[in-house]
């Protein structure tokens, strides 16, 4: 069966920081690209970073240098550290994995964290 199951999320205030945390099973972690999404109310869900089976990384424009992703391929574990945060960056974060190649319609996704930005 398979989890995505992540945490970390909260409420900070503008210019602070989070750790988001996923984790993996169910599945052969290393075969598959991870990344994470979110969703603002009455906003699309936008890709906000990724990484692939091997290591490399991709960023919306509008978290690059700011957000971080990272993953533990012996712990199935994927994270997201996220400084100098924004009031736009308020939206639920999920978790999602898609098999080999990094897709905007992962195959699998986690039940979100929500992360609330304030002023």
């Amino acid at each position: 069966q398979v989890q995505l199951m992540e945490s970390g999320g909260g409420s900070v205030q503008t210019g602070g920081s989070l750790r988001l945390s996923c984790a993996a099973s169910g599945f052969t972690y290393s075969t598959y690209c991870m990344g994470w999404f979110r969703q603002a109310p009455g906003k699309e869900r936008e890709g906000v970073a990724r990484i692939n089976g091997n290591g490399i990384t991709t960023y919306a424009d509008s978290v690059k240098g700011r957000f971080t992703i990272s993953r533990d391929i012996a712990k199935n574990t994927l994270h997201l550290q996220m400084n100098n945060l924004k009031p736009e960056d308020t939206a639920m974060y999920y978790c999602a994995a898609s098999y080999e190649y990094c897709s905007d319609s992962p195959n699998y996704w986690g039940q979100g964290t929500q992360v609330t930005v304030s002023s």
